[in-house]
């Protein structure tokens, strides 16, 4: 969108390099890509390790705190006695237990960790291919005129038309309603990017 107002701006250059355009907008897709895919892993997983917590105190795995100094009073012995023996102490039957019980996974948890890792791919891909989609048109020429900007424009409101159908599919909304915020959010964020440039 800057390209395209400083193509129009001045009309002593009425073509830009497409280089330029194709860098800036493979940097802004990966940037999107980076901060999408990073920032659902960690947010997706802060909220399994909470809905973890949540369950395991419902249904009362959580240590009360006289278990947990007493468990620790136990591996303070244990480390005495190895000292004072210059020997390793075998472990106590309910200790291996308590060891092995940690290390399981659920099939619940390995499910949710799993989905949270394709949530994150989802959300650092889609922006990143959202980006490139733009980017066609330039790939083709040289040199990026009026004409080709407005070609990219026009892929781009025929994806958010095609994004709003199948939003509306999805959610059994209106479709023509879906349509056009999403026209209305793409309006608006060109009238700002211009104001801002203008």
């Amino acid at each position: 969108m800057g390209f395209f107002v400083v193509v129009l701006k001045d009309p002593t250059q009425p073509t830009i390099p497409s280089a330029y355009v194709i860098l800036t907008g493979l940097g802004t897709a990966i940037s999107m890509f980076i901060s999408g895919l990073s920032g659902s892993y960690l947010s997706e997983r802060a909220e399994q390790k909470k809905s973890e917590a949540d369950l395991q105190k419902a249904m009362g795995i959580v240590e009360r705190e006289e278990e947990a100094e007493e468990r620790i009073d136990i591996d303070l012995q244990a480390n005495e006695i190895e000292k004072a023996m210059l020997k390793p102490v075998k472990l106590t039957l309910s200790q291996k237990k308590e060891k092995k019980e940690r290390k399981i996974k659920t099939l619940h948890h390995k499910a949710e960790s799993f989905a949270g890792i394709i949530v994150a791919i989802v959300n650092g891909g889609s922006p990143f291919l959202g980006g490139l989609v733009p980017l066609i048109p330039f790939f083709i020429v040289a040199s990026a005129s009026v004409i080709i900007f407005i070609v990219s424009f026009i892929i781009i409101v025929l994806s958010i038309v095609l994004l709003g159908i199948f939003l509306g599919r999805i959610s059994k909304e209106s479709i023509i309603k879906n349509i056009l915020q999403m026209l209305f959010a793409f309006v608006l964020t060109m009238v700002i990017i211009i104001i801002f440039l203008g």
